[in-house]
C-alpha cells in the first residue's frame, strides 16, 4: 500500500471521488511533498485518477463502489444526471445505458472516457434563470448522494437536447420503448413544474402535446388529477 493510501483509506476521502483542494487539505506537506506521494500512488495503482485534479482510491482501498451518479457530480459540480441515463434509472426504459449522461450549468458539452468508471457526457440545455433543479431530486447512492432527473424532466431534456418535434406517441413508444402506462402515470402538476423551465418554444409545445396527448382536458363537469 502507498503512504497516500494508506493515509487516506481512514479518512473520509476513502469512498469518495475528489479533488485536489480536497487532497490538500488531507495532506500533510508542501506542495512537493504531495506531488511525489500523488505520483508514486498513481504509478502503484493505489490511487486513480477520473480527470485531471480529480481522484478516487483504488476499490481495494473503498469500503463500497462509488456510483457513476456520485462519481459525475464530483466530476461536475452543479450537474445532474438527465436524459436516458435517468430514464434508465427509473425503470423507463428497457435498454441498458452504459454513458451517464447529465445537464450542465455551463455552455460547453464535455466528455470524459475513463477506464475506471466508464464514459460520462455532460450537455448545456436553454433553461431559464433559476429553473435548472426544477424536477430534480437528490438521490442517495450507498455513502453519497446525487442529483437525478424526474422521469418528465429527463424525458423533456432529451427532447431540448435532440431537438425533437412532437408528432405523437410513437417517437415515445417505439423509438424509446417508453411503456405508455408510464406515460400515463404523468400527474398534471409535474406538466405544469415545468412549463417556466425551458427557453424554447418548440420544447414547451412539446411538453404540451405531451400532456394533452397522456391528460386530455376533463369534460364539463368532471376533473382530473
Amino acid at each position: 500500500m502507498s503512504a497516500l493510501a494508506s493515509s487516506l483509506s481512514t479518512g473520509n476521502l476513502a469512498g469518495r471521488v475528489f479533488n485536489e483542494r480536497q487532497l490538500r487539505d488531507a495532506i500533510d506537506g508542501g506542495p512537493a511533498r504531495r506531488y511525489a506521494l500523488v505520483s508514486r500512488a498513481l504509478k502503484d495503482g493505489s490511487l486513480l485518477r477520473l480527470k485531471r485534479g480529480t481522484y478516487l482510491l483504488d476499490k481495494s482501498y473503498r469500503s463500497e463502489a462509488i456510483h457513476p451518479f456520485a462519481a459525475a457530480q464530483a466530476l461536475l459540480p452543479g450537474s445532474y444526471v438527465s436524459f436516458e441515463t435517468a430514464l434508465a434509472h427509473h425503470g423507463w426504459i428497457p435498454e441498458a445505458v452504459f454513458l451517464t449522461s447529465s445537464v450542465t450549468p455551463g455552455r460547453k458539452t464535455l466528455e470524459y472516457d475513463t477506464p475506471i468508471m466508464g464514459r460520462f457526457s455532460f450537455h448545456p440545455l436553454a433553461i431559464q434563470d433559476y429553473q435548472f433543479l426544477v424536477g430534480v431530486e437528490r438521490e442517495k447512492l450507498g455513502a453519497l448522494t446525487a442529483f437525478v432527473a424526474s422521469p418528465l424532466r429527463a424525458l423533456i431534456d432529451l427532447v431540448a437536447l435532440r431537438k425533437q418535434r412532437w408528432t405523437d406517441l410513437g417517437w415515445l413508444t417505439d423509438s424509446l420503448r417508453i411503456d405508455e402506462d408510464h406515460l400515463l402515470s404523468i400527474k398534471r402538476k409535474e406538466f405544469a413544474s415545468l412549463k417556466a423551465v425551458y427557453k424554447h418554444k418548440a420544447v414547451n409545445d412539446f411538453l404540451q402535446s405531451l400532456e394533452l396527448a397522456v391528460r386530455p382536458l376533463p369534460s364539463s363537469g368532471s376533473s382530473a388529477p
